[in-house]
């Protein structure tokens, strides 16, 4: 049922620009998991290995400090619809300032207020699954509300504070007990 291959092709392309969702998962050496749903017209593929998507804060900052510690990404795109797919793209992740021009010309349109900056992505492998037991779901359109919130906090100045309180540290093992 499973198929691997070593770049996206045309059709995966297309099917991760229809997605509304996708997930991300990130793991480091300090043995946790982080998986995470993200939303917004936030994800591009630029190329056969490569994609990027816009990193808005939220309650830590897991994924860039995984990614940080040479960690694994994998982001699961999910067909709620049609025909049923698992598309996964396991991935090696780099940081980018959000202020980079380059990258910000592949979200034309797109207001950057609030943003905390681009996660690249150099996709090593992609993978198929059939998907068969992943439920229909109706897209009705999305919460605006983490946007919003970080768009006010960068105007208001209180986003910076607030992103430096809610990293996560390195060590998490310490929470554990």
């Amino acid at each position: 049922m499973g198929k691997r291959y070593d770049k996206l092709s045309d059709e995966d392309k297309a099917f991760i620009k229809n997605q509304h969702l996708f997930f991300i998962a990130s793991a480091s050496n300090n043995g946790e998991v982080n998986l995470s749903p993200r939303g917004y017209d936030c994800f591009r593929v630029t190329g056969d290995n490569e994609a990027v998507f816009m990193d808005y804060a939220g309650s830590g900052n897991r994924t860039a400090r995984d990614i940080e510690a040479d960690g694994e990404v994998t982001v699961l795109f999910v067909s709620f619809d049609k025909e049923p797919l698992n598309l996964r793209l396991f991935c090696k992740g780099s940081l980018i300032d959000k202020e980079d021009k380059a990258t910000r010309e592949l979200f034309e349109g797109i207001d950057f207020t609030g943003m905390r900056r681009f996660v690249k992505l150099h996709v090593y492998c992609v993978e198929h699954s059939c998907g068969m037991s992943v439920p229909f779901y109706e897209y009705k359109g999305e919460h605006n509300e983490l946007r919003q919130w970080c768009q006010e906090g960068e105007k208001e100045g209180r986003l910076e504070s607030y992103m430096e309180k809610n990293t996560m540290p390195p060590d998490v093992k310490a929470f554990r007990k």
